[in-house]
């Protein structure tokens, strides 16, 4: 019994790795078709204005000053709390450092 259970977990297993290894295989001529695409846009629509560079600066003061903000509005809840704020400043950057560099 404990034989047929253990081939049931290697079987999955091996199907669950050939699934993930196919999704990351896909994701990566995807995006490897896709960026002229990504390039063309930078060109057009990013390169006027404030610029990449300097949307960058904007966006990391910016990204501080709010999550001090919200590390003190936790109060007590900031160490336990530190993993969600660091993914929380990459993501809140990456979107305000795109967005400052497309609207200006």
């Amino acid at each position: 019994m404990g034989s047929e259970t253990g081939g049931k977990d290697e079987k999955e297993a091996r199907i669950v790795a050939i699934a993930l290894i196919t999704l990351v295989a896909i994701l990566l001529v995807g995006a490897f078709f896709a960026f002229p695409l990504v390039a063309e846009f930078n060109q057009t629509y990013l390169a006027e204005g404030v610029g990449i560079k300097d949307s960058a600066i904007f966006a990391f003061i910016a990204t501080v000053v709010v999550l001090i903000i919200f590390a003190i509005a936790a109060g007590d809840g900031l160490i336990g709390e530190i993993q969600f704020m660091l993914v929380g400043f990459f993501v809140f950057f990456l979107v305000l450092w795109l967005l400052i560099a497309w609207v200006f």
